[in-house]
């Protein structure tokens, strides 16, 4: 069980979450407060705005459905417990958990709960613009990490791009005067390109990697279930 220890949490919903798992309902149960009146409740213009960026990057991204990823009140499952590996610190430990179960195809349920501010006496630790950086970095590293291949494949895409916007014009005038008067355009363009081949072959062999690790992740399940 993770709970913030800020008295923001509704604690008597504690029960019904460890319910779903010792059910077997949910190996990741989230107390999801986006979907009830945290934007209410929340006088922070910026934390607000924050956890909607966050939400909507890795739903994009990792094709989920989830409300609130930056949720400091869940639940797991002795398996997910066992497997997942904390790697990071600070604020961004929640889109750790939520992307590694996402990825492992766990099961996840959302519970929507009361959020109420904190107490007066008691003061925040999370700095809006620096955590929030710190978030967005993480979201992208594990898309890299998770997803190589199309990251990869982005990445390549965006600079094969400009390689070609730097080799049309030099391919023009050789069309049209035979002489090839911008070399160091052309060398550059020659650079990129193979920068955008480096790039989409890394894809290809990292996409493989994470694949293994698939295989070896869910063989080491079925060990823990045997």
């Amino acid at each position: 069980m993770l709970i913030d220890g800020d008295d923001t949490y509704p604690v008597e919903r504690t029960q019904e979450m460890v319910e779903l798992i010792l059910t077997g309902q949910a190996d990741m149960v989230i107390g999801d407060r986006l979907t009830w009146d945290y934007y209410q409740v929340n006088k922070r213009p910026f934390h607000n705005l924050g956890n909607g960026m966050v939400k909507q990057m890795i739903n994009r991204l990792f094709s989920s459905d989830l409300h609130d990823m930056m949720s400091g009140f869940r639940a797991f499952s002795p398996v997910f417990v066992k497997t997942f590996p904390a790697l990071t610190k600070g604020f961004e430990i929640e889109t750790e958990m939520t992307i590694h179960a996402l990825d492992r195809n766990f099961l996840i349920r959302q519970i929507p709960v009361a959020y109420r501010e904190r107490p007066a006496d008691s003061f925040s630790k999370l700095h809006t613009f620096k955590d929030g950086f710190k978030v967005i970095r993480t979201i992208l590293i594990l898309f890299r990490e998770y997803h190589p291949f199309t990251f990869f494949g982005i990445l390549s895409l965006l600079v094969a791009s400009i390689s070609l916007i730097l080799f049309i014009p030099v391919l023009n005038e050789y069309l049209q005067t035979g002489l090839v008067p911008r070399f160091p355009t052309l060398i550059v363009s020659g650079i990129l390109m193979l920068a955008a081949l480096q790039c989409f072959f890394a894809g290809v062999i990292l996409s493989v990697i994470v694949k293994k690790h698939r295989q070896l992740f869910e063989l080491e399940l079925n060990r823990f279930f045997v």
